[in-house]
């Protein structure tokens, strides 16, 4: 009789696995850290403003360059488990199938937040940004949008998974998805570096802190399903 491995186990297994991997191919972090990096010297060849217009415009930059970069991880999450029938490997295992989900979601975070932490400064060395705010502040609105970002990306990327044209159809049905986290993320990073008042858009904080406990709660009831489509 085989024991069913616990659910946390399951999930540090896979979790190991994925970051041994990483660690030995460093695709998804080259990816990002040279995609991320041409957008930025792109970016900071192609404004030419004002520094109180660049304030307003920088958060968005900065954004859109690690949401777009965040895609090329997304793509690879389950490409590698697709070959060789990996992925009905692991849909076979003595576990819960929302640990796949789960360990997919922690690797890509730390593999996303690894290459912030080193494209954040180089972001504003680049545009010669100041951060007046709290850094503990802006590490809890990078956390909190990343978070959000890579959960209902890893969700779609399982779906996406199955269809052949997967690389084109991830974009198409994540971006419409994380509307409320690109919005939240670039309306409160704009009023940190703007100086406001977190009273004044804490409710853009709220909104990530929803958005994020919805997709901890949904992928529990719909993953097993999309595994299956």
């Amino acid at each position: 009789m085989t024991l069913k491995p616990s659910f946390p186990r399951a999930v540090w297994a896979m979790l190991v696995k994925d970051l041994r991997l990483e660690f030995h191919t460093k695709e998804m972090f080259s990816a990002l850290l040279i995609f991320a990096l041409l957008v930025a010297v792109a970016f900071s060849f192609a404004f030419d403003v004002a520094p109180e217009g660049l304030r307003e415009v920088f958060p968005g930059m900065i954004w859109v360059a690690f949401f777009f970069a965040g895609m090329l991880a997304l793509n690879r999450s389950f490409a590698s488990e697709k070959q060789n029938g990996c992925l009905q490997a692991l849909m076979l295992g003595p576990f819960d199938r929302s640990a796949i989900y789960f360990a997919k979601v922690i690797g890509n975070l730390l593999v996303m937040l690894a290459s912030e932490v080193v494209l954040t400064p180089l972001f504003f060395i680049f545009f010669d940004m100041r951060l007046d705010g709290s850094i503990w502040l802006l590490a809890a609105i990078w956390l909190l949008a990343t978070f959000g970002f890579i959960a209902v990306g890893t969700l779609l990327s399982a779906l996406a998974a199955q269809a052949r044209a997967s690389e084109i159809l991830l974009p198409i049905i994540v971006f419409p998805v994380i509307t409320p986290v690109v919005m939240a993320a670039v309306k409160s990073t704009a009023g940190l570096l703007l100086g406001a008042r977190l009273v004044d858009y804490a409710i853009w904080l709220k909104l990530l802190v929803a958005y994020d406990l919805i997709f901890l709660a949904v992928p529990f009831i719909l993953f097993e399903y999309l595994l299956e489509v």
